[in-house]
């Protein structure tokens, strides 16, 4: 199943965010990926259930980093 990137502003007040989600990985492997991002991105974010959220309009350089790191992107 591949993994979805998205931007979204809808309840945020107009700031934006890019959206991972289905991640198929267990908690661990999520958080330490959330971190990884967080740290190529230069920004902020958090992760739950199966999503990891990175504050900003991020969509480009998330889909070449996971790529690069093997995932399968959608």
């Amino acid at each position: 199943m591949a993994i979805k990137i998205r931007k979204e502003t809808g309840g945020r007040r107009g700031k934006t965010v890019t959206m991972i989600s289905n991640i198929q990985h267990n908690p661990q492997v999520i958080e330490d990926l959330e971190k990884k991002l967080k740290k190529h991105c230069g920004a902020g974010g958090t992760s739950y259930a199966k999503t990891i959220e990175i504050q900003g309009d991020h969509v480009e350089k998330v889909r070449k980093f996971l790529q690069k790191e093997g995932y399968n992107v959608n």
